[in-house]
């Protein structure tokens, strides 16, 4: 009956629990309004867009009530078909809201271009090891008879001869025609002119 009493005739604390039950009761509007906005507790699961067209994903997404956006397209990777997806953010089975936006890297139709690095009259191994690190593999190493040993004399790429600066897919097989350290004729080998 004291604390009763107390209450009623001190204003400041008669308004201080008022304030803390509006606050309370403010707090619990905004709880049940942000649930029925959010739509909480309802879900889509993520589809797997993985190596599908991008044609069958759009028609997936939007079946799903879910966007799709393209963020990178330029590392080709043969496990996968050409113009298909190969990742996919959030991953497949993640659960999402309705409308969520899902970020896909596309597989391109083939490897990108490189440029040959200069090679020529470089030695087999430092060749080898620029050509490697440009995305190019070395197949096959001819020799020719030259006083250079396995000095590198021109470059081959399906049968044709290139040069520094051309460009080529990466991940492709050039053939490397080196000296073997035998002394030639000059006719054997044209430095200048790719040995042909």
């Amino acid at each position: 009956m004291k604390i009763w009493n107390f209450l009623k005739r001190n204003v400041l604390v008669r308004h201080l629990v008022l304030a803390g039950i509006l606050v309370l009761l403010l707090l619990m509007g905004v709880a049940r309004w942000l649930n029925s906005t959010t739509n909480h507790g309802d879900f889509i699961e993520v589809p797997d867009f993985a190596q599908k067209s991008v044609i069958d994903v759009e028609r997936m997404a939007a079946d799903a009530n879910l966007r799709i956006k393209i963020v990178d397209s330029a590392n080709y990777n043969p496990k996968f078909p050409r113009f298909s997806i190969t990742e996919q953010n959030p991953e497949a089975g993640t659960h999402v809201k309705k409308n969520r936006m899902i970020y896909v890297k596309v597989n391109p139709s083939n490897y990108k271009k490189v440029s040959v690095p200069n090679v020529i009259q470089v030695t087999k191994r430092n060749a080898v090891a620029k050509l490697k690190a440009v995305g190019l593999i070395v197949d096959k190493i001819t020799y020719k008879d030259f006083v250079g040993k396995d000095m590198v004399f021109y470059i081959k790429y399906k049968g044709k001869n290139i040069g520094e600066g051309d460009r080529i897919p990466k991940m492709s097989k050039v053939e490397l025609v080196c000296g073997n350290g035998n002394r030639g004729t000059t006719e054997d080998i044209d430095i200048d002119h790719g040995g042909e």
